[in-house]
């Protein structure tokens, strides 16, 4: 049963052990499926001039300052509103103490179809929508948190949200935000998708991960678009994640050194993940979710570019692709046509 009192959580198990609140909420993120937990602490604002931040979320705000300062967010406005929000926790949930972070593997062990006429797809993008499987497995930890302290509040985000996640992932001992920006698992690789739960719970922190990257830089020169100008940053302009899904222009108003680039990706790109080293660790992930359909593994050209927009919305009903629209998708895939056709 569990003991509560004003200040803490006590978990007595059949075995006589005692559980710390912040081991029984792992316990049941693991429990629910989750391949990677940990927990962050929030620190309280050292000062109240000019913007109450503490340490960690004043870091978080100067630099995604001097990121949204070089535009290298493109159209992507929301990034730039209430940047301080999206840097303190604090401002999102009043009362915010600690953040229990979580991923799951969506790395499946296949391989895409390389030959003429297919297009790549990212691995995230192969089976079913993240959010939706992440948001489900979320909830019911939510509900065991508050199930366990009902006086606390909680809040969870999958993407979703304004929260750095990976910076907080990172914190929460997950992995390290890698050069190309994404976080590393020394267990998982680049293949952990990410949300986490804000509360006002004071939780026992782990210990934060240490980046193992060293000297490596095969991410920054696999990119095919040069979009990484500096280790750790990402010009979104340049990304072609960014150009194949978040951008609303057709195939002529992107500039022709990038479409090329694109080659056949038409819907994000792998290229700077798979080739770290750390994916030599991976096991394929037990998320049912997550597998590939044929469509999304071995993508058609020729057959995609005839789709009508009702195949389209049927054939991705529970995909990420379907953020891409009819009209974005489409254009992918007849530049993709395109650069195989000159290649």
């Amino acid at each position: 049963h569990f003991i509560l009192n004003s200040s803490f959580i006590t978990h007595h198990s059949s075995l006589g052990f005692t559980m710390t609140p912040a081991e029984a909420i792992k316990r049941e993120a693991r429990a629910v499926g989750f391949d990677a937990v940990g927990i962050s602490r929030v620190d309280l604002p050292s000062s109240h001039e000019p913007i109450p931040l503490a340490p960690l979320a004043e870091t978080l705000f100067t630099r995604l300052q001097q990121w949204l300062a070089q535009g290298y967010h493109a159209s992507m406005a929301w990034m730039a509103r209430t940047p301080e929000r999206r840097a303190d926790p604090t401002l999102v949930l009043p009362g915010c103490r600690s953040i229990i972070s979580v991923g799951l593997s969506y790395y499946t062990g296949h391989r895409a179809d390389e030959s003429p006429g297919y297009g790549r797809i990212a691995r995230y993008a192969w089976g079913q929508d993240y959010h939706e499987v992440l948001l489900d497995k979320l909830s019911r930890l939510e509900a065991h948190i508050q199930a366990l302290a009902p006086e606390a509040h909680t809040r969870g985000y999958v993407d979703t949200g304004p929260v750095m996640e990976k910076a907080w992932a990172q914190r929460a001992g997950l992995g390290w935000i890698g050069k190309h920006s994404n976080l590393v698992s020394a267990e998982h690789g680049s293949w952990l998708v990410l949300g986490e739960i804000l509360t006002t719970l004071e939780l026992a922190p782990d210990e934060p991960a240490t980046d193992l990257c060293g000297t490596c830089t095969l991410c920054l020169q696999a990119c095919p678009t040069r979009a990484m100008p500096e280790p750790y940053v990402v010009d979104a302009n340049r990304c072609i994640s960014y150009l194949t899904i978040e951008l609303r222009k057709p195939c002529e108003e992107i500039p022709p050194d990038l479409a090329s680039h694109m080659s056949n990706h038409i819907f994000g790109c792998d290229d700077c993940l798979d080739i770290c080293p750390y994916n030599a660790y991976a096991t394929p992930t037990k998320e049912p979710a997550f597998q590939p359909s044929p469509t999304t593994l071995s993508p058609h050209l020729p057959a995609l570019a005839q789709q009508s927009e009702k195949a389209f919305a049927e054939a991705f009903r529970e995909s990420p692709i379907r953020r891409a629209k009819y009209a974005g998708f489409l254009r992918n895939v007849r530049i993709a046509l395109q650069n195989q056709k000159q290649g």
